[in-house]
């Protein structure tokens, strides 16, 4: 019987500190909405955020496209090709995080 007892209190006491955590969070994010202002460190960090999600595709599309330029050189050059694509996709990138980012209402 003690351990029943034992287990019934130790999940009362993890339903009650689970009850806590929510409700901080939920406070937390209350606050958040009600402040809505963004400070400037939000948008340098915004800024380096869309500056990286555009380089390093457009990096990893010269490296690759210069390494198939290397092994099979032709016509075309797969540098520039997958260049293109990187910054592309980069652009693309950035801006569904921005959208996703700057329309929170949730």
């Amino acid at each position: 019987m003690a351990r029943t007892d034992e287990a019934a209190e130790r999940g009362r006491a993890d339903r009650a500190q689970f009850a806590d955590k929510v409700g901080t969070k939920e406070k937390r994010k209350i606050k958040g909405r009600r402040q809505r202002e963004r400070g400037p460190l939000f948008y340098v960090g915004m800024f380096g955020i869309v500056g990286w999600s555009v380089a390093v595709p457009t990096v990893l599309g010269i490296l690759a496209g210069w390494m198939i330029d290397r092994r099979w050189p032709g016509g075309v050059s797969w540098t520039l090709t997958l260049m293109l694509l990187g910054v592309v996709l980069g652009c693309l990138n950035a801006w569904l995080w921005v959208r996703r980012t700057s329309g929170r209402d949730d």
